[in-house]
């Protein structure tokens, strides 16, 4: 179980997506850019920044109620220290969203106080939302707007064509022109994106992804899997546990064999509910070793 999982993913040419979005950029003033807190190196697109040039940005760290919130905190100051302001949202559940704006406020203060000094004051933030396929975009959207219809407009700074919406009370968001896509140069990204039901169980070797989960699980939160399945020694291969586990659940098939398909859909199913707990996939340190 040394190699990655083979995870191929082929959504074509991101070119159409930049040209959109590099299009619809001058209309905004910043882009609140949506990861997911579990794998935030994993669920990013590496070209976004070149694609921003030097606008203004913020991360969201969505599904952070799933993610280790110690890990969290690493990675929002991991961010800041590449002048990134970053915060830990539960886009489904609202929580944190009320803090989007005010963030976007403090990132744009100099800019805020120029148009004030020029009468400019009561003019809205434009945020735009980036980010890749699943990790929250849409629920973040309809959060904030709380299910306003979109607008499209003829007028000075909004064309026709792209998706606006009122958040808060001076606030405006642009869904994507477009969407990002993450990139599988890594195998471990698309790994990541497997274990977290971002690709499809379709497209992977379900036993196989299971246990590498397994493995990564045993070294990374070893009590959290000891706890869950009633394993008391975690020093055998991955491959042992899942049939230990498919044992101890009495996922057994003619002959007294373990169904090993069937313990490897539970425990993906398990880890994705958070059955297992609070798991960082990724942390700032390994992601920069």
């Amino acid at each position: 179980m040394s190699e990655y999982t083979d995870v191929q993913w082929f959504p074509g040419h991101m070119t159409k997506t930049k040209r959109q979005m590099q299009k619809a950029l001058p209309l905004t003033h910043m882009v609140a850019e949506i990861l997911d807190a579990r794998i935030p190196y994993s669920s990013r697109n590496p070209d976004l920044a070149s694609i921003l040039g030097g606008k203004p940005r913020i991360v969201l760290l969505n599904k952070s109620d799933a993610a280790d919130p110690a890990v969290t905190a690493r990675w929002i100051k991991w961010f800041e220290g590449k002048n990134i302001p970053a915060l830990a949202v539960e886009c489904n559940k609202g929580k944190g969203v009320n803090q989007v704006l005010p963030l976007c406020r403090e990132v744009l203060k100099d800019r805020i106080a120029a148009w004030e000094k020029k009468g400019m004051g009561k003019q809205p933030i434009r945020v735009m939302v980036v980010g890749i396929p699943n990790v929250g975009k849409s629920s973040l959207i309809n959060r904030l707007s709380r299910g306003a219809k979109a607008k499209v407009a003829d007028k000075p700074g909004v064309t026709r064509g792209n998706q606006w919406f009122s958040f808060g009370k001076g606030g405006e968001l642009l869904d994507t022109p477009g969407v990002l896509w993450p990139k599988f140069d890594d195998p471990m990204v698309g790994e990541h994106l497997a274990f977290t039901g971002a690709v499809k169980d379709q497209v992977v070797d379900t036993e196989h992804l299971a246990c590498r989960l397994i493995g990564l699980l045993s070294k990374e939160y070893p009590d959290r899997l000891k706890e869950r399945y009633g394993l008391e020694n975690l020093d055998v291969e991955p491959y042992e546990l899942l049939g230990l586990i498919g044992r101890k659940r009495g996922m057994l098939i003619s002959g007294g064999e373990v169904d090993t398909e069937r313990a490897s859909i539970a425990v993906l199913d398990e880890f994705r509910g958070g059955k297992l707990g609070r798991i960082s996939l990724e942390t700032p340190e390994k992601m920069e070793g």
